[in-house]
């Protein structure tokens, strides 16, 4: 399973966050270690461990 992210670099820290979770950022010093931390947000956020999450879902309008 593949997830999509949305990332940039800002000076010397990469920050980025889940697209179906855009409330929920992250960084890291280096690209990979942004990865790593977007996967333990992801884990925390599907692990019925976190109450009030918000999510983005897309709406059929005709």
């Amino acid at each position: 399973m593949k997830k999509k992210y949305v990332y940039w670099q800002d000076y010397d820290m990469w920050l980025g966050y889940l697209e179906e979770y855009p409330d929920y950022w992250t960084q890291g010093e280096t690209e990979e270690k942004l990865k790593e931390n977007l996967l333990d947000i992801y884990h925390k956020l599907t692990g019925n461990n976190l109450s009030n999450i918000r999510k983005v879902a897309e709406l059929e309008v005709s």
